[in-house]
């Protein structure tokens, strides 16, 4: 089992950029693929980007591309997003999920794949 703590949320202006954060407990995490997530108010949550265990492979939704981007440092047991250029419909809950795949490397857009999910961190956008 993992644990999945995300920070480095919280409020920017229009145009600001975050990384945000998401540590993982264990000595298991490089046997995970990862992903981020996100929740507007009110909306369904939806795939932004995931990384296979030792980030030889990236997805993006189309949505995610050329403004974020996914890494992940498996001596830290964490997972980062960047995200740049930061807009008001970026406000969202934001999401960390763990996609355990000890002999595989695929990278998955699909919440039923996801086996542990952090508890998300707000990000907020003004305009």
């Amino acid at each position: 089992q993992v644990q999945l703590v995300e920070s480095g949320g919280g409020l920017v202006q229009a145009g600001g950029s975050l990384r945000l954060s998401c540590a993982a407990s264990g000595r298991t995490f490089s046997m995970y693929a990862m992903g981020w997530f996100r929740q507007p108010t009110g909306k369904e949550r939806e795939f932004l980007t995931a990384i296979s265990r030792y980030g030889t492979s990236t997805r993006y939704a189309d949505s995610a591309k050329g403004r974020f981007t996914i890494s992940r440092d498996n001596a830290k047991n964490t997972v980062y997003l960047q995200v740049s250029s930061l807009q008001p419909e970026d406000t969202a809950v934001y999401f960390c999920a763990a996609d355990w795949q000890p002999l595989g490397s695929s990278v998955s857009s699909k919440e039923y794949d996801y086996d542990y999910w952090g508890q998300g961190t707000q990000v907020t956008v003004s305009s």
